[in-house]
């Protein structure tokens, strides 16, 4: 036979009043509450002088989101004797507080009675916040994709229906409308999958070496062909700077990204550079991208990078520099945001070089 269980000495010798998460103990066959941490304090609302004695099943009167009374449910002390406790689950206290409740029966032996019951209670707000996060993004992404795919539709449609009654000119400025809502659709869908993977640890990225000046330059290109004015970027590459190591479609996605944020927050001239670098001891090649908006405060320059930050920005699935991280980091690389040398905001990543 086991150690006779001892509350709340045995809890409190190992450290269980000082962690996160709420613990709440009953023994004997009277369910008698015999201790209740801090955190169980905070998370259901209670005070431990008034549980600590009283038979649990009142002290704690437990429902399901159904209205059902747990206890009678679950029944611990009179229910199958092969039961050990059970997994998490969402209950609810007369006041309304909302928690996640795991047990654990505790017995001589197998088949014997409970001895006692330990509830192990978490506070159900942040399962809450991330239900609220995952509406409000469906809410933006169906946005996000609504407008692009009305122009698809309405743009295809009437051509459809009076192709002969058009110009050339006419019928190629609404195929390229077309083209570039269907670009959008396709960006918006790939961030959304690669926000997915960076989650789970699952991005993978195939580094080879290639021109950083190109590869900017054709970030510009495709604006302008977008109807951007050429004026509003410069590209400022060294003659001599060495090979940027990275995968070619997830450094197009980053240079996107990170000049989306800039056009988005900016006031004009957008700054696209590169120029040699280290990180730690290792070669590497920095990629900046600067406007000359109004910058990013430093109290906000780590919450630009978390999912959903928008930052005041009116659109947009505030995915974009969280993509941004999860690519630059996949590579081996940082990416950080400083203050423009003429204003605004800076965002450097640093590449560092597969080579060495």
């Amino acid at each position: 036979m086991s150690t006779p269980f001892r509350v709340p000495d045995d809890l409190v010798a190992h450290g269980l009043e000082f962690i996160p998460d709420g613990l709440v103990a009953a023994v004997g066959p009277e369910r008698t509450v015999r201790f209740m941490n801090s955190p169980a304090e905070r998370i259901t609302g209670l005070r431990a002088g008034d549980v600590v004695g009283q038979d649990i099943r009142e002290a704690l009167p437990l429902q399901d989101l159904a209205g059902a009374y747990w206890w009678e449910l679950t029944d611990p002390w009179h229910g199958l004797t092969t039961r050990t406790g059970h997994r998490e689950r969402l209950l609810v206290l007369p006041s309304g507080r909302e928690l996640l409740v795991t047990a654990k029966y505790l017995r001589d032996e197998t088949g014997s009675p409970v001895r006692a019951v330990v509830l192990g209670l978490r506070d159900a707000e942040a399962r809450r916040r991330a239900e609220a996060e995952g509406a409000a993004l469906l809410t933006t992404v169906a946005h996000e994709l609504r407008s692009p795919l009305t122009g698809v539709k309405g743009f295809s449609s009437t051509l459809l229906r009076n192709w002969d009654r058009f110009t050339d000119d006419q019928k190629r400025l609404m195929l390229e409308t077309i083209e570039a809502d269907a670009d959008r659709v396709t960006r918006l869908i790939t961030e959304l999958l690669d926000a997915s993977r960076i989650d789970v640890g699952r991005l993978t990225v195939h580094a080879q070496p290639l021109d950083a000046r190109s590869r900017l330059q054709a970030q510009v290109e495709r604006r302008v062909a977008s109807g951007a004015d050429r004026l509003h970027f410069v590209v400022d590459v060294p003659d001599d700077l060495g090979p940027l190591w990275a995968d070619p479609d997830r450094l197009e996605q980053v240079v996107a990204n990170l000049v989306d944020n800039a056009v988005r927050h900016g006031r004009g001239t957008v700054r696209l550079s590169a120029q040699p670098a280290r990180l730690g001891d290792r070669p590497a090649v920095d990629l900046l991208v600067a406007d000359d908006g109004h910058g990013i405060a430093p109290q906000h320059r780590e919450l630009v990078f978390s999912r959903f930050w928008q930052g005041g920005a009116k659109h947009g699935t505030g995915l974009g520099l969280y993509v941004v991280r999860g690519l630059v980091e996949a590579h081996g690389g940082v990416v950080v945001v400083e203050d423009a040398p003429g204003g605004g905001a800076l965002l450097r990543a640093t590449f560092p070089d597969r080579e060495t």
